[in-house]
């Protein structure tokens, strides 16, 4: 009997390190977020906020186009972890100031 509950508790361990290998931190999240915004040549996101919690990524700024709006919110969902995006970017006035 007590051989049986400690083989299910050190299975119950065992599972429970395994799910924390696969856990990822929100500060891992946002590294890998902003390399990735970074270091894209259609969103050229340097400038572009991220901000991570609990998995969800809300990105913030400011894009010229549409296109790397919503390229920033493909790339924000192929990093591991994230659990959704809210993308708040904005575009700018391409006119303002002329």
């Amino acid at each position: 009997m007590k051989a049986s509950i400690c083989v299910f508790l050190i299975t119950l361990l065992m599972a429970g390190v395994c799910l924390a290998k696969d856990a990822v931190s929100d500060d891992m999240i946002y590294n890998n977020v902003r390399i990735k915004l970074a270091s894209d040549q259609v969103v050229k996101g340097g400038a572009l906020e991220v901000d991570v919690k609990d998995g969800v990524v809300t990105l913030g700024g400011s894009v010229e186009e549409p296109k790397q709006k919503d390229r920033a919110t493909k790339l924000t969902k192929s990093v591991k972890g994230v659990k959704q995006v809210v993308n708040n970017i904005t575009l700018r006035n391409k006119n303002a100031g002329q």
